[in-house]
């Protein structure tokens, strides 16, 4: 897959391409701790009819680490870079959970470099309110062990394969392993970004220092799908009542809730069929995608 690096001030960033070179762009954007890989398993659908951008945000993947920049304003930053500089007209952009809030963040400052925006289970009130970052999910405790196991995994040289043995088996924070609930892809790409992560991203969310990415006055001013995991899930992160108060004021925003399905939407085997049709219905019927 074709890479080019591009600098968001002192920070090179590295986005993958796909598709058609003369195709509509589409970024897809990946969640806290992910890389770029975890669009793998959908670019195919995607390469038959779009110039297919992946982007690594600072601290993930390929990506230079940044410390201390890992902040709302920095992932938005780095995902408008690489809608001037790489796409360089009005893209489709795609994220989930931290891609997501970041999307719904372009949709509402940057309309101008979108057609339209799809998002999963997206972090919508995370930061700026005063309260402690995902408190009452189930994500928390996920992301305290991360932060204190991946840099231990990344300083033992441990190699993808037995870190997938290693996740395949561990509780996940939607009940059962990992095993039981993700795609086997998923259990990869999930090993994978964690040996590339610098685990400091977490610590602003950890420390319930993450600026607001949203302004909830604010409408999405592109169309809109907001994808949310199930409620009744422990990890389940964008509240369809507030996703909802988005739909109430923004134009052409729709709200889709995937019964069953925790956070990780995409790489379940409940969900993932169901997120890949929701999402290539509403590109259709917005007349973009033939």
């Amino acid at each position: 897959m074709p890479v080019v690096k591009i600098l968001n001030g002192s920070i090179e960033l590295n986005v993958t391409e796909d598709g058609l070179p003369s195709a509509p762009p589409i970024l897809l954007l990946h969640g806290i701790t992910s890389y770029s890989g975890t669009w793998d398993w959908l670019v195919p659908d995607l390469a038959k009819h779009f110039r297919v951008l992946g982007l690594d945000f600072r601290g993930h993947g390929k990506s230079d680490r940044a410390p201390d920049q890992y902040f709302s304003s920095g992932y938005i930053s780095d995902a408008v870079t690489v809608l001037e500089q790489v796409a360089g007209q009005p893209a489709i952009v795609m994220g989930h959970s931290l891609g997501g809030a970041t999307t719904a963040a372009l949709a509402q400052r940057h309309p101008e470099l979108l057609k339209a925006a799809i998002m999963e289970d997206p972090a919508l009130g995370l930061g700026g309110s005063g309260k402690p970052a995902l408190e009452g999910n189930s994500l928390l405790t996920t992301f305290k062990l991360m932060r204190e196991s991946v840099p231990r995994l990344q300083a033992s040289g441990i190699t993808v394969n037995r870190l997938v043995d290693i996740l395949t088996a561990t509780p996940s924070a939607s009940g059962g392993t990992f095993g039981d609930i993700l795609h086997a892809n998923g259990i990869e790409q999930m090993a994978e970004s964690m040996l590339k992560v610098d685990a400091s991203v977490l610590d602003p969310v950890l420390t319930s220092n993450i600026e607001a990415f949203l302004n909830p006055a604010m409408p999405l001013a592109v169309p809109s799908l907001i994808v949310c995991a199930d409620p009744a899930k422990p990890d389940a992160l964008a509240s369809p009542e507030l996703a909802n108060a988005f739909a109430d004021i923004s134009p052409a925003t729709e709200v889709f809730v995937v019964e069953g399905a925790g956070h990780l939407i995409h790489d379940e085997l409940v969900s993932r069929d169901t997120f890949r049709k929701t999402a290539l219905d509403f590109l259709h019927r917005h007349g973009l995608m033939s």
